[in-house]
C-alpha cells in the first residue's frame, strides 16, 4: 500500500531577545529538518514584525512561513521539536488539504 502524503503549512515566532546569527540558525536547522523528511514547497520569511498580544513580556517576533508535503506522521514529530528547543515562541501546523 502506498503512503498518503497530505499538504501541510506550519508558521513559526522565533523570540526577538536572540541575535541575528541565532535567529538564522533556527530558521536553517528547521529547514534542514523539513527537507530531510517532506518535500518542502515555498519557504517564506515574514521577519520581525508586533505579536497580537505578549508572549512572555514580548511585543514583536521574528515569523518563518514553510509550505512542505508529508507523511501524516512528521508533522507531530515536527511539533515535539518545536516545543523543546529554545528560540521558539510559538508555532503551528496546519493540513491544507
Amino acid at each position: 500500500m502506498a503512503k498518503v502524503k497530505s499538504k501541510y503549512e506550519t508558521i513559526f515566532i522565533v523570540s526577538p531577545k536572540l541575535d541575528e546569527e541565532s535567529t538564522k540558525a533556527i530558521v536553517e536547522r528547521f529547514k534542514t529538518l523539513i527537507e530531510q523528511n517532506a518535500e518542502i514547497g515555498e519557504v517564506d520569511e515574514w521577519g520581525k514584525r508586533r505579536l497580537a498580544y505578549a508572549i512572555d513580556d514580548e511585543r514583536e517576533g521574528y515569523y518563518v512561513l514553510i509550505n512542505f508535503t508529508s507523511d501524516p506522521s512528521f508533522p507531530a514529530e515536527l511539533d515535539r521539536i518545536y516545543k523543546i528547543t529554545d528560540g521558539i515562541m510559538r508555532s503551528i501546523i496546519v493540513c491544507n488539504d
